[in-house]
């Protein structure tokens, strides 16, 4: 999962033969606090786009039952045009991920390992996004 501008916000590792919608109420839940300028910290997004992969009742109302509103598109009504822009950013973050050799192709046996090195993976997305906004200062010593 991750949030509009592409940075990932949750990781969940599983089999390649399971469908998405059943690991939503996984990904969800996965998602650590967001810590906002005052008050208690977001644990959840209040909105979630998702493709027609995720078009179950089950998965309508596990997020309806979280307080998130459900942006999901309808197998046979909804353009794929609309939800397009939303996906791009998905697709984006996945390529940022695979750039990362290791995760490229999967050497580790373990599912643990693997998702650490995943987690490694997104943070260093996180940390490029930060120099290149001017949050961060990179400082390289010569």
């Amino acid at each position: 999962m991750s949030e509009r501008g592409g940075l990932p916000l949750a990781v969940v590792i599983s089999a390649a033969n399971r469908n998405d919608h059943q690991e939503l109420e996984t990904v969800v839940d996965a998602v650590t606090p967001v810590v906002g300028p005052v008050g208690r910290p977001r644990r959840r997004p209040r909105t979630l786009h998702a493709d027609k992969g995720y078009d179950y009742p089950t998965c309508r109302k596990a997020l309806r039952g979280r307080g998130i509103i459900a942006r999901i598109a309808r197998r046979g009504i909804e353009s794929a045009r609309r939800l397009g822009r939303h996906r791009y950013v998905i697709e984006r973050t996945l390529e940022w991920v695979s750039r990362f050799r290791r995760l490229a192709r999967r050497y580790e046996r373990k599912a643990a390992y693997f998702a650490a090195f995943a987690q490694l993976a997104c943070t260093v997305i996180c940390y490029r996004r930060a120099i290149k906004l001017g949050l961060l200062t990179h400082n390289n010593p010569k």
